[in-house]
Order: structure tokens, then C-alpha cells, then sequence
């Protein structure tokens, strides 16, 4: 079973989530988990004016990943920050230059899995999640979230991300907080659960 863990992250915060969940697709025997990430569509006078040129050397080091490599997976995550409760504008990107496959039908019955990041509690983590799952959906993925048999998502003691439909972060007005525990246990959860999911799959095939 090969799974992909193609993120877009501004300052780190979703590719601490993206870590997370290749963590815990390796747990399955058989997996090979690989990460990407989408190419960045601002220039770096703008980067610059952001403050996150010096938070995207941390991965760097991660290769962009190309459309046609989504072909080559049985599971593909999907982790994207969240602008005005949607996708932000370099995943949209990424995810419109796939018409080649949808025309292929080159995704159909893979299992398609999203993680994503706010800056707030109520910044739009569900209505990023479930609107991604359209695009999703039009290329016949198969979709999997984050079940309730992760607890961690309905604990009452501490301000946390992870809902159903998928592990989530709260960076905070500034970005200055990073993942807790309690979401990094969630994304490898959900990294777990979808590759399990998709190696039984592959099996039947």
C-alpha cells in the first residue's frame, strides 16, 4: 500500500500535522508513505513580507510534488491552512491542474483523506475539510475521516483541534502556537485508520 501526504504550509504548522500523519500510515505493515509538497505560487518579495521564508526552510527540503504523481497512490492526504473557511489558494491551484487524471479516472477508488490548520477556534476547520471533499468526491476518491474512536477529539480540559472529519490545528492570532499533543495524536490516528483502511482495499483488489 503507497500513500501520499501532500501538504501546503505557510509557517510549519500543517506540515507538523503532515509529520504526524506519515507517522502513523508507516505504522502499517506494508506502507510506503511518501511526502510532498504543492508548489508555492508567491513571489518571494511577498514571502518576505509575510515572515515565512525563514519557516518554510524547516521543509524545504520536501519535494514539490507533481499532478501526475497522485496516480501512483493507493491513499492520498491532503493538508491544507485554511483561508475564509476554504482551501488556500496554492492547494486550489494544485488540485485544478488535475484535470488530466479526473479525464483518466486516474483516482478513482483511492482513499482520499484531509488535515487542516486555522488560525482560530472557529476559523473554518469543518467547512475547509468538507468542501475539500468535493473535489475529492468529483474524482471518485473514496473519502475517510478522522472516527470518534479517536476520543481525543471531544476532550472538555484543553482548547483542541480534530473533529470527524479530520485532524485539525489552532495556531493562534500570531501562528506562535504549534500542534499540541492531543492533534499530533490525532493526525497520526487518522494516518493510521486511512491506511489501514486502504491496505485492506488494495488486498480485495
Amino acid at each position: 500500500m503507497r500513500a501520499l501526504v501532500l501538504f501546503y504550509s505557510t509557517y510549519g504548522h500543517t506540515y507538523r500535522l503532515a509529520e504526524a500523519v506519515a507517522e502513523g500510515a508507516s505504522s502499517i505493515p506494508g506502507s510506503e508513505v511518501v511526502i510532498r509538497r504543492v508548489p508555492e505560487t508567491l513571489p518571494e518579495s511577498v514571502l518576505q513580507k509575510m515572515g515565512a521564508i525563514e519557516a518554510q526552510k524547516q521543509f524545504s527540503h520536501i519535494p514539490e510534488c507533481k499532478m501526475e504523481e497522485l496516480a501512483d497512490y493507493d491513499a492520498i492526504f491532503f493538508g491544507t491552512p485554511t483561508r475564509f473557511g476554504n482551501m488556500i489558494g496554492q492547494m486550489r491551484l494544485f488540485l485544478d491542474s488535475t484535470g488530466p487524471l479526473w479525464a483518466k479516472g486516474a483516482l478513482v477508488g483511492k482513499v482520499g483523506s484531509v488535515f487542516t490548520s486555522t488560525s482560530t477556534q472557529h476559523g473554518g476547520q469543518e467547512s475547509t475539510i468538507l468542501s475539500f471533499h468535493i473535489t475529492l468526491l468529483h474524482h471518485g476518491m473514496l473519502i475517510a475521516g478522522l472516527p470518534y474512536s479517536f476520543t481525543g477529539q471531544t476532550r472538555m480540559d484543553e482548547i483542541t483541534g480534530c473533529s470527524p472529519y479530520g485532524a485539525s490545528t489552532i495556531v493562534g492570532g500570531e501562528g506562535n502556537r504549534h500542534p499540541s499533543e492531543n492533534e499530533l495524536a490525532g493526525a497520526r490516528f487518522q494516518g493510521k485508520f486511512v491506511a489501514e483502511m486502504a491496505s485492506r482495499l488494495t488486498v480485495q483488489r
